[in-house]
C-alpha cells in the first residue's frame, strides 16, 4: 500500500507537472499569435496608407495637368486637393480618408541659412517680424540660425550653439545643419511647448531652400511678416480679395493697394507649390493607422515622396468628402 501511495503522489506530480508546462506553452502561444495578428495588422494597414498616398500623388498630377490645360501653373486654396478630405470606402469594416496640406504658404526654417552658409538677410528679416506678429518674444530667429550654420560660433549674443545646449539635462548639440523636421523646434534653446504649438502651423522644415512662399496659400501671418508696415487689416483685406480670386502672377500680388509704396520685391514669392503633406488615416477592425508623407512636385508635374511618418495623430481636419458622392 506504502508504494503504491508514493507511486500515486509521483503521478499526481507529473501531472501537475504536465498541466503547468501546457499551460505556460499556451499562453506562450496566445502571445506569439497576439503579436503576429497585431504585426499584420500594422503592415495591412501600412500597405493601404502607401495606396491612400499614391492616390494623393495623382490627384497632384492631374492638378498640375489642369492647371497646364489652363495655361497658368497657379495653386490657391481654392483647388480640390486643398479645399477638402477625402474619404474612400474600405470594405465593410474599413474607411480611408486622405488629406492633401500645402506647405508652400509657410516660412520654410531652411531658408534662414544659404546652402553655402550665409545668412539669408531676408529670410532672417521676415522670420523676426513672423516671431512678432505671433508675439514670441522668448525665442530669438539667432538660435535658429546657429542651429543650422555648420560653425560653432554663435551669431550673437541671443543665438545658442554647442556650450549652451550642453549644460541641459541631460545635454546635447546643435544640429549644424538644415532642420529635417519641424519637431526639431523643441530642441531650441527658449522654446517651450505653447511656443511650439503657436508656431508650427506657419513653418516648415523642406530639404530644398530658396523655392519661395505661396502668396496664394500663405496664412494672414505669414503674409503680414513680409513688411513691417503691414497690419492684421491690411493682410484681411488682401485675403478677401484672394478668396474672389487666386493672384496669377506674383506682380498680380503686388499691385494690390494694400501694397502701394512699401517697396515690396518678388524676391521669394511665388503662385506654386512644390511641397506637399499627405496625410493618410485608416480605420478598420476598430485598429487606427495614420501616416503623413512630404511629397515633392517637381516643375514638369512628378510627385514623388520625400519622407514618411506614422507616429502622428488627428491630423484629418478638412471636411470630408465621400467619392461616391460625386
Amino acid at each position: 500500500m506504502r508504494q503504491r501511495g508514493v507511486a500515486l503522489i509521483m503521478v499526481l506530480l507529473a501531472m501537475a507537472l504536465v498541466v503547468m508546462l501546457a499551460a505556460g506553452m499556451a499562453r506562450n502561444l496566445n502571445l506569439r499569435v497576439f503579436k503576429a495578428g497585431h504585426y499584420l495588422a500594422q503592415q495591412q494597414g501600412y500597405s493601404i496608407a502607401l495606396g491612400a498616398e499614391a492616390f494623393a500623388r495623382r490627384i497632384l498630377v492631374q492638378d498640375y495637368e489642369d492647371d497646364k490645360d489652363e495655361g497658368a501653373q497657379v495653386d490657391s486654396l481654392d483647388e480640390v486637393w486643398a479645399s477638402k478630405s477625402a474619404i474612400l470606402p474600405l470594405d465593410e469594416n474599413g474607411v480611408v480618408e486622405v488629406q492633401i496640406d500645402d506647405l508652400g504658404g509657410r516660412f520654410n526654417l531652411n531658408d534662414l541659412v544659404t546652402p553655402d552658409g550665409q545668412v539669408d538677410p531676408v529670410a532672417k528679416e521676415r522670420f523676426t517680424r513672423l516671431l512678432r506678429v505671433l508675439g514670441i518674444t522668448e525665442v530669438s530667429v539667432d538660435t535658429l540660425i546657429d542651429w543650422i550654420d555648420s560653425d560653432e560660433q554663435t551669431t550673437s549674443a541671443y543665438g545658442a550653439e554647442d556650450g549652451q545646449y550642453l549644460m541641459e539635462d541631460p545635454g546635447y548639440r546643435a544640429a549644424n545643419q538644415p532642420f529635417a523636421s519641424v519637431s526639431e523646434l523643441r530642441l531650441i534653446q527658449g522654446m517651450t511647448e505653447e511656443i511650439y504649438q503657436a508656431l508650427r502651423p506657419y513653418v516648415a522644415a523642406l530639404p530644398v531652400s530658396g523655392i519661395g512662399i505661396n502668396v496664394n496659400t500663405a496664412p494672414a501671418p505669414v503674409l503680414q511678416a513680409l513688411h513691417d508696415q503691414l497690419n492684421e487689416s491690411a493682410i484681411s483685406e488682401v485675403l478677401a480679395q484672394r478668396e474672389q480670386e487666386a493672384f496669377g502672377t506674383v506682380q498680380d500680388f503686388l499691385a494690390l493697394p494694400q501694397f502701394a509704396g512699401l517697396g515690396l520685391k518678388t524676391t521669394g514669392l511665388t503662385v506654386q507649390t512644390r511641397f506637399f503633406e499627405v496625410v493618410s488615416r485608416i480605420t478598420y477592425d476598430n485598429r487606427v493607422v495614420t501616416m503623413v508623407s512630404v511629397v515633392f512636385r517637381n516643375s514638369e508635374g512628378e510627385v514623388r515622396t520625400v519622407s514618411r511618418d506614422t507616429s502622428q495623430t488627428n491630423r484629418i481636419t478638412k471636411e470630408p468628402y465621400t467619392l461616391s458622392e460625386g
